[in-house]
């Protein structure tokens, strides 16, 4: 039975390279207020994973991995975890990230109780744990020589949800864009100059 499947399995649920600027912060307080990490999944069954704990990877925009970190010690749920890394040392770092989620998600799309890190999952075997964790890697990472996918047929992808209010154009997005430019017009006329005037005669 499916349902008995994902309860056994360590990974519930996952979604892969879900983009940073579509990470709805919040402006403060509760509910909506506090931000979110909503996805759906086939079907359209939505879900908020601000409060997974789990195993994501961070890449850069040329989506190679820079940063692989767990997320449900103390207080660092995978929103926390992701907000530190977005005003951390790796701001300027990463574009995209990959999670691995632990926790199902219910029937009313909130997710199950938050277990205790240190508890052992019950019916857990080995074989169970090298397929779930060769599928994390492969689903992240994709060799080329790899010719199936990860392992995860007991696991549900979710794709990110776009809130509106992340489109919209920040400072930062503009000043990135600004600093890009000004590199690149610094390089031109490095070039410029180099070229010398009977090389067009």
């Amino acid at each position: 039975m499916i349902v008995q499947d994902q309860e056994m399995a360590l990974i519930k649920n996952w979604g892969f390279e879900w983009h940073r600027k579509h990470i709805y912060r919040g402006t403060g307080g509760k509910g909506e207020n506090a931000g979110h990490l909503k996805g759906s999944a086939r079907g359209g069954r939505e879900a908020d994973f601000r409060e997974q704990i789990g195993v994501y990877v961070l890449h850069d925009w040329n989506e190679r991995v820079v940063y692989i970190g767990q997320a449900g010690n103390g207080n660092a749920t995978l929103f926390n975890r992701l907000k530190q890394h977005m005003d951390g040392r790796l701001a300027d770092r990463w574009e995209f990230f990959t999670w691995f989620g632990f926790l199902a998600v219910n029937g009313n799309g909130a997710l199950s109780s938050r277990a205790d890190v240190e508890s052992t999952v019950s019916g857990f075997t080995y074989s169970q744990a090298l397929n779930e964790l060769e599928g994390v890697l492969i689903e992240v990472m994709e060799p080329s020589f790899n010719k199936q996918g990860g392992k995860l047929k007991d696991a549900t992808e979710y794709v990110q949800l776009i809130d509106e209010r992340t489109q919209e154009v920040s400072n930062a997005d503009l000043s990135q864009s600004i600093a890009s430019l000004q590199r690149k017009l610094e390089k031109i006329e490095r070039e410029l100059s180099n070229i010398k005037v009977g090389d067009f005669t």
